[in-house]
């Protein structure tokens, strides 16, 4: 089995040539009978051996996290004479750098590369957080103290984060890295913000307003890796995949959540709202040609159905008059997703259409 990255690497290693890869891609497409821009190709595992080797990576880092959690109680460096060591997060993050110049950069695993990027990078922000936590977090400070303390160490530590994102993406390009690190810069905003507006009751609503604004940013950034690509052949379209996955649930929840729509409690004016809004999304998912906001938002959507159908009387078969719906409307929109995507993108304006992903010809 081959990947978009594979060909791609042959391509830059002079294997094939670039007319080659593309008849390639074309023919495979036409075996498929489903056109390559509409179908969201990801690298995630190529064989069996790639879940072999992240569960062996993934047992190694526990054993490291371990030892070093071990070292540093040993050693007095714990927060609090009994909590989590800088050394166990910090171990775990060399290690996976270690792992990741023989998997990633040599063997091309894409699971096992995708579990160390998110070990180094989430090893090196808990690692440097927990430092400064040992060194200047104090129970005897003042709240006010304590809340702005809490927030620059979280920005320190999500900076630490996003230059280690930065430093991996220049080593081994994997393309869920740009997220790593995008999510790092928004841990930064936002915890420079819950730090500069301390502990208020309007801080939480605050706190997803900036989330919500930040969503936003990186799906704008998304698109710009995915208008680079239009016909989703390069890894700059696994790029946008992984920033959509992010931007999704950024936007989502925020806006559920500050409409009212996420307090467990949902009537039936508030259960057509979130279906509207459901509608809605669907559409800019159709647009951008990304199902990533419609997986983000499903879990809405079936509470909110589920809640529709108790109101109606339907309790006993309300979970699945609900799953029947959502499972059978998502089923009819994948197998029609390209003539609904054509019958969308054809009403949206000509410069508009020049940034989304080209129109494949409907499969037969």
């Amino acid at each position: 089995m081959y990947s978009q990255n594979d060909l791609d690497d042959a391509v830059a290693s002079g294997a094939i040539t670039p007319e080659a890869a593309t008849s390639l891609r074309a023919f495979v497409d036409q075996q498929r009978k489903s056109p390559a821009v509409d179908e969201e190709h990801f690298r995630l595992i190529t064989g069996f051996n790639d879940i072999f080797v992240s569960i062996a990576a993934a047992i190694l880092l526990f054993a490291v996290g371990w030892i070093g959690q071990s070292i540093g109680q040993n050693l007095g460096l714990v927060i609090d004479g009994e909590g989590p060591s800088f050394l166990a997060p910090a171990l775990i993050a060399s290690t996976a750098w270690g792992l990741a110049l023989f998997f990633t950069a040599r063997r091309r695993m894409a699971l096992p590369s995708i579990l160390l990027l998110l070990a180094f990078v989430g090893g090196t922000v808990a690692s440097v957080g927990f430092l400064l936590i040992m060194l200047f977090a104090n129970n005897d400070l003042e709240a006010t103290q304590q809340t702005w303390t809490a927030g620059l160490i979280g920005a320190a530590a999500a900076s630490t984060g996003a230059l280690a994102a930065f430093v991996h993406w220049k080593r081994f390009r994997v393309p869920i890295t740009v997220a790593a690190g995008a999510a790092s810069v928004a841990g930064i905003a936002v915890a420079l913000i819950a730090a500069s507006i301390g502990d208020t009751p309007s801080t939480p609503n605050i706190i997803l307003a900036v989330v919500l604004v930040l969503g936003l940013c990186v799906f704008l950034y998304a698109m710009r890796w995915d208008s680079s690509d239009p016909s989703r052949i390069t890894r700059r379209s696994d790029v946008a995949f992984w920033l959509h996955l992010l931007a999704a649930p950024m936007i989502v929840h925020p806006v559920f959540t500050l409409l009212g729509l996420n307090d467990g409690d949902a009537t039936v004016g508030e259960g057509l709202v979130v279906i509207a809004i459901y509608v809605v999304l669907g559409i800019a998912a159709l647009a951008i040609d990304r199902r990533a906001l419609l997986v983000s938002a499903l879990a809405y959507v079936l509470f909110a159905l589920n809640e529709l159908f108790e109101q109606f009387g339907a309790v006993s078969l309300n979970i699945a008059l609900t799953a029947l719906v959502i499972g059978s409307a998502l089923l009819l929109l994948s197998a029609f997703w390209h003539q609904a995507r054509a019958a969308v993108v054809s009403r949206l304006p000509g410069s508009l259409r020049g940034h989304l992903p080209s129109l494949s010809p409907q499969p037969a």
